[in-house]
């Protein structure tokens, strides 16, 4: 009973070890590994019990198991590889955006020279309560206005409630929309505007408008700017 006691802690120490060396070294210490885990799988069977010997399922699933490991961690290298190769094609697609105008899914646009534009959608035609918001979130103009269905474009001429004139800069636009028999429905905008450059800081690259940031998966449609 000795000897088998001998066997588990064998066991385990080939356990042990081929669980450390994968974690510290990824795939490439599997394969250099291989030669050992035999010689260790080898030790073991010399230390069994001649009354329990090592049953031949074990052993094989043993086997399997280490190539199993051995495959995965190779297939996850591959996947890896396939990633860092997606992303470099991602990031030159998104340097060709600059210096096009894109329409993108959003709420905030610029005003300039007193001039702001969204795109507007709703499903049905009615009446909304539009306001608008500088950069700090302080409203700057409320108003009221008709809409049809479908798609349409809302155009601010930089005019605040008090009838100053806005200054430059980013401002955003909330849409609360009412259709004809007094129900609630939803609105989207859009925004447009040319591309000045590319951050790609996040996990995916975003776009610039000036100071706007437009996510490369909200871009609806994309015009070259001669």
């Amino acid at each position: 009973m000795a000897v088998s006691n001998t066997t588990g802690t064998t066991s385990n120490a080939a356990a042990s070890s081929a669980s450390s060396s994968t974690t510290a070294t990824g795939g490439a210490a599997i394969a250099q590994n291989f030669d050992q885990f035999l010689s260790l799988l080898t030790t073991q069977l010399k230390n069994q019990s001649p009354l329990d010997p090592l049953d031949t399922n074990q052993f094989t699933a043993q086997l399997v198991q280490f190539a199993g490991v051995e495959q995965q961690l190779k297939t996850n290298e591959t996947l890896t590889s396939l990633l860092s190769l997606n992303s470099a094609g991602t990031a030159t697609s998104a340097v060709g955006f600059i210096g096009s105008t894109i329409t993108a899914d959003g709420a905030t646009t610029r005003l300039e020279k007193g001039k702001a534009e969204w795109q507007v959608n709703v499903p049905r035609g009615g009446a909304a309560t539009i306001t608008i918001k500088d950069s700090k979130g302080s409203v700057v103009q409320t108003l009221t206005k008709t809409l049809v269905a479908g798609d349409q474009s809302y155009k601010w001429d930089g005019k605040t409630s008090t009838a100053q004139t806005a200054a430059d800069g980013e401002y955003t636009i909330t849409i609360d929309a009412k259709d004809n028999a007094g129900a609630a429905m939803t609105a989207t905008t859009k925004i447009a505007g040319v591309v000045d450059g590319v951050d790609f800081t996040g996990s995916i690259p975003t776009l610039k408008i000036g100071a706007i940031s437009v996510p490369i998966d909200k871009v609806k449609s994309v015009v070259r700017t001669n």
